[in-house]
C-alpha cells in the first residue's frame, strides 16, 4: 500500500521540525519553500526546554546545538538604574531535565534543512515554490502552487499543512475575515555584535523599562580572545494610532538612526552606547503578531508556527512553539492516522491555550514585570524588595511558564509527546 504524503507550505523551522518528525514515524512528505536558495537568515532566538526536549528525541543533540549557538544559564530583568529586577536560573542550572538554548536563528534553521535532506533525501524540499491557495480533492487536499520563474502547478496530498509565517496565503484562505497584522507601537532593530559576555557568560538580559528598553544575550561560546556573538535588541515603543508607516517589515539600518534613544544606557558593567557602535549589522521591524482565530483547521488543512500564531518575541518562545506544534501534530497522527480527525484534534488541544499565550505575549508576556516597576517606581530603585517582592516576582513568572508550557516540574514529569520507536 502506498504511504499517503502531506503537504507542508513553508520550510521554516516549523515546516522542517514537521517534515523531520513525519519521517521519523514513517509518513511521507514534501516541503514547498517560495525561497529559490535557503539562507541562513536572522540574528538570535532562544529554544526552550520543552522544544529541546523534542529536539533531542528528533536525533539532534547537544553536539548538533552545541554548533549553532549554547546553552543558556540566567534569564534577568535590570532596571534604568541597572540594578537588578529578577534573576534566575535557566535551563539545566534550573533543574530542567533539557537545556535552554540561545542560537542563531539562521544556523539553526540550517541545521534542520540538512537534516532534512540527509533523512528524507533532496526531493523532499521543493525551493521556489510557493503554496498559494488549496481546495478539497477527493479525500484528500489540492495544493495550488506559484513557481519561482512565473509558472503555476499543483500538488495532492492526503492532509496540507501550512507553515507559511505570518503572512500566510493559507490562513488567509481559511480566515478571509481575519483583521491586518497587528502592530502595537514598539519598535524593535536588531543585530549582533562581538564582545565579551556579561554576567555568567551566558545570561539573557533585559534592561530598561517596558517602553524603552535592550535585550542581549550570547548566541556563541567564546573564542580565544574571551569575545563571543552577542545578539541585541534595542526597542522603543510609539505611538501607533496611525499603523505601521515604512515600506516593509524587516529593513536594513544604521545604529546612528536609533542609538540616541539609549545615551544613557551607561553602567560600570555594561556600556550599551558603545556596544552598539561596534555592531557587525542593524536591521529595523515593528513587533507584530496576529489576532487569535477560532480555529487552525478546515478539514484537511490545518495552520502550525507563525501562520497559527505568530507572537511578540516577549517570551522567547516563537520558535519554541512552532517546534511543539509539529511534534503534537505528528502524535495525533499517530493516534488518528492521515485523516482530518487527527488535525482537528491536533487544533482541540493547542488552539485555545496558544492562542491565550499570543495575548499574554502582546501583554508583555514575562516582560511585564518591567511595566510593574515602571508603574511603581518609575524605573529606578534602591532596593527591589520594597518595589517588587521576590515571592510576588516568582509567582508572576511561574504563572508565564506554566502558560508557555515549560513550567519545570510538569516538563519533567511529562510523557514524550512521540513515544520512542513509535510508528504508522
Amino acid at each position: 500500500m502506498t504511504t499517503p504524503t502531506i503537504l507542508i507550505a513553508g520550510g521554516g523551522i516549523g515546516g522542517l521540525s514537521l517534515a523531520l518528525t513525519l519521517h521519523q514515524i514513517g509518513l511521507r512528505c514534501v516541503v514547498f519553500e517560495a525561497a529559490r536558495e535557503m539562507k541562513p537568515m536572522g540574528v538570535g532566538i532562544n529554544i526552550q526546554p520543552n522544544a529541546v526536549r523534542e529536539l533531542f528525541a528528533l536525533g539532534l543533540g547537544a553536539d548538533q546545538l552545541d554548533r549553532v549557538g549554547l546553552p543558556a544559564r540566567e534569564w534577568a530583568l535590570v532596571g534604568l538604574n541597572g540594578r537588578d529586577i529578577h534573576a534566575e536560573p535557566r535551563g539545566l542550572d534550573a533543574g530542567y531535565n533539557w537545556p535552554q538554548y540561545a542560537v542563531h536563528r539562521g544556523q539553526f534553521h540550517m541545521l534542520l534543512y540538512q537534516a532534512v535532506l540527509d533523512r528524507l533525501g533532496p526531493d523532499a524540499v521543493r525551493l521556489g515554490t510557493r503554496v498559494t491557495g488549496y481546495a478539497p480533492d477527493g479525500d484528500g487536499v489540492r495544493a495550488d502552487l506559484a513557481l519561482a520563474d512565473g509558472g503555476t502547478d499543483s500538488a495532492r496530498g492526503a492532509l496540507l499543512v501550512g507553515a507559511d509565517g505570518i503572512h500566510s496565503a493559507l490562513r488567509a484562505q481559511m480566515h478571509p475575515e481575519q483583521p491586518p497584522i497587528h502592530w502595537g507601537g514598539v519598535l524593535m532593530w536588531r543585530g549582533t555584535v562581538r564582545a565579551r559576555p556579561i554576567r555568567t557568560g551566558s545570561s539573557f538580559v533585559g534592561l530598561g523599562t517596558h517602553a524603552h528598553r535592550m535585550v542581549i544575550y550570547p548566541i556563541s561560546r567564546p573564542d580565544a580572545d574571551g569575545t563571543a556573538l552577542i545578539n541585541w535588541i534595542a526597542e522603543v515603543t510609539v505611538d501607533p494610532a496611525e499603523g505601521w508607516q515604512h515600506k516593509g517589515w524587516f529593513k536594513p539600518s544604521q545604529v546612528a538612526d536609533f542609538v540616541h534613544h539609549f545615551d544613557g544606557f551607561r553602567y560600570d558593567w555594561l556600556d550599551v552606547p558603545a556596544m552598539l557602535a561596534r555592531a557587525d549589522n542593524a536591521y529595523e521591524n515593528p513587533m507584530i503578531d496576529r489576532d487569535p482565530i477560532p480555529t487552525w483547521v478546515d478539514g484537511p488543512v490545518a495552520l502550525m508556527g507563525d501562520a497559527a500564531h505568530a507572537m511578540y518575541p516577549t517570551g522567547s518562545n516563537g520558535a519554541s512553539q512552532a517546534i511543539v506544534d509539529a511534534r503534537v501534530i505528528g502524535a495525533k497522527l499517530l493516534q488518528h492516522g492521515v485523516t482530518p480527525a487527527a488535525l482537528a484534534a491536533y487544533d482541540a488541544q493547542l488552539c485555545q491555550p496558544v492562542s491565550e499565550l499570543v495575548l499574554r505575549n502582546r501583554g508583555a508576556g514575562p516582560f511585564g514585570m518591567l511595566n510593574v516597576v515602571d508603574d511603581r517606581c518609575g524605573g529606578v530603585f534602591d532596593d527591589i524588595e520594597t518595589i517588587f517582592p521576590a515571592e510576588e516576582r516568582a509567582a508572576y513568572m511561574a504563572g508565564y511558564k506554566a502558560a508557555a508550557g515549560f513550567a519545570v516540574e510538569q516538563l519533567n514529569a511529562a510523557p514524550p509527546i512521540i513515544a520512542p520507536g513509535a510508528r504508522l
